[in-house]
This record gives structure tokens, C-alpha cells and sequence, in this order.
């Protein structure tokens, strides 16, 4: 009965577990971030634009930057299964965009940006 239980116990404690490793590391995700301040600037539009608040917004909508006709017409609100398939590969994501980064391969490190992404406030 007990290991019953502690099986049970386990396997719902499991996903949670996954569920916190996929969150990502925001510390690391900064340090992951560099290369993207080549054109985000934090707290304006530079080349890019400003990525305040950009967790849970409608892509293409911060005011006064000019983006893209394929990000405005994308429908994309950046939750966290839109960020990591933006960021996994942004031509992919959205055929068309202005953004040249080519995107990052490793998984985690995509995570750890996203986590680091909303604690931009």
C-alpha cells in the first residue's frame, strides 16, 4: 500500500518537476540575452524594438516602432509557446520578418531568455 502510494505521489509530482525546469533560469536567460541587445535596447525602440512588457503582448504593437507587415499581420500574442518557436527560429516562426538573428538551438537557453523576458516590466 505504501508504495502504492508513494507512486501515485510520484507520478503527479512529475510533471510539476518538467514543469519547473521548462520555466527557465531568468539570470542565465540574461546572460543568453546578449546577443540580442545588438538592436533591443531595454526601455526603447532601437533597432529593434523595445521588449518591455513583451511577454503576453500582441506582436507588432509596441508604439512607434515600425515592424514588419508580416509581424503586424501574424496575429501572434508572445506567450511562451509563441516565444520559444520565435526565438527556436524566427524566419520560420514568421516567414517575412525584418529580424536577422537566426535563433537559438538549444532549448534551455531558449527558456531561461523567456523567463529572463518577463521579468522585463
Amino acid at each position: 500500500m505504501r508504495q502504492l502510494f508513494l507512486g501515485a505521489a510520484l507520478a503527479l509530482l512529475a510533471p510539476l518537476a518538467a514543469q519547473a525546469q521548462d520555466a527557465g533560469d531568468a539570470a542565465a536567460g540574461e546572460k543568453a540575452f546578449a546577443p540580442c541587445k545588438a538592436c533591443h535596447q531595454i526601455g526603447k525602440n532601437g533597432v529593434g524594438p523595445n521588449l518591455v512588457g513583451v511577454a503576453g503582448r500582441k506582436a507588432a504593437t509596441y508604439e512607434g516602432y515600425n515592424y514588419s507587415a508580416a509581424l503586424k499581420n501574424s496575429g501572434i500574442t508572445w506567450d511562451d509557446a509563441n516565444l520559444h518557436e520565435w526565438l527556436k527560429n524566427p524566419k520560420t516562426k514568421v516567414p517575412g520578418t525584418k529580424m536577422v538573428f537566426a535563433g537559438y538551438p538549444d532549448d534551455k537557453k531558449i527558456n531561461d531568455v523567456i523567463a529572463y523576458l518577463k521579468t522585463l516590466k
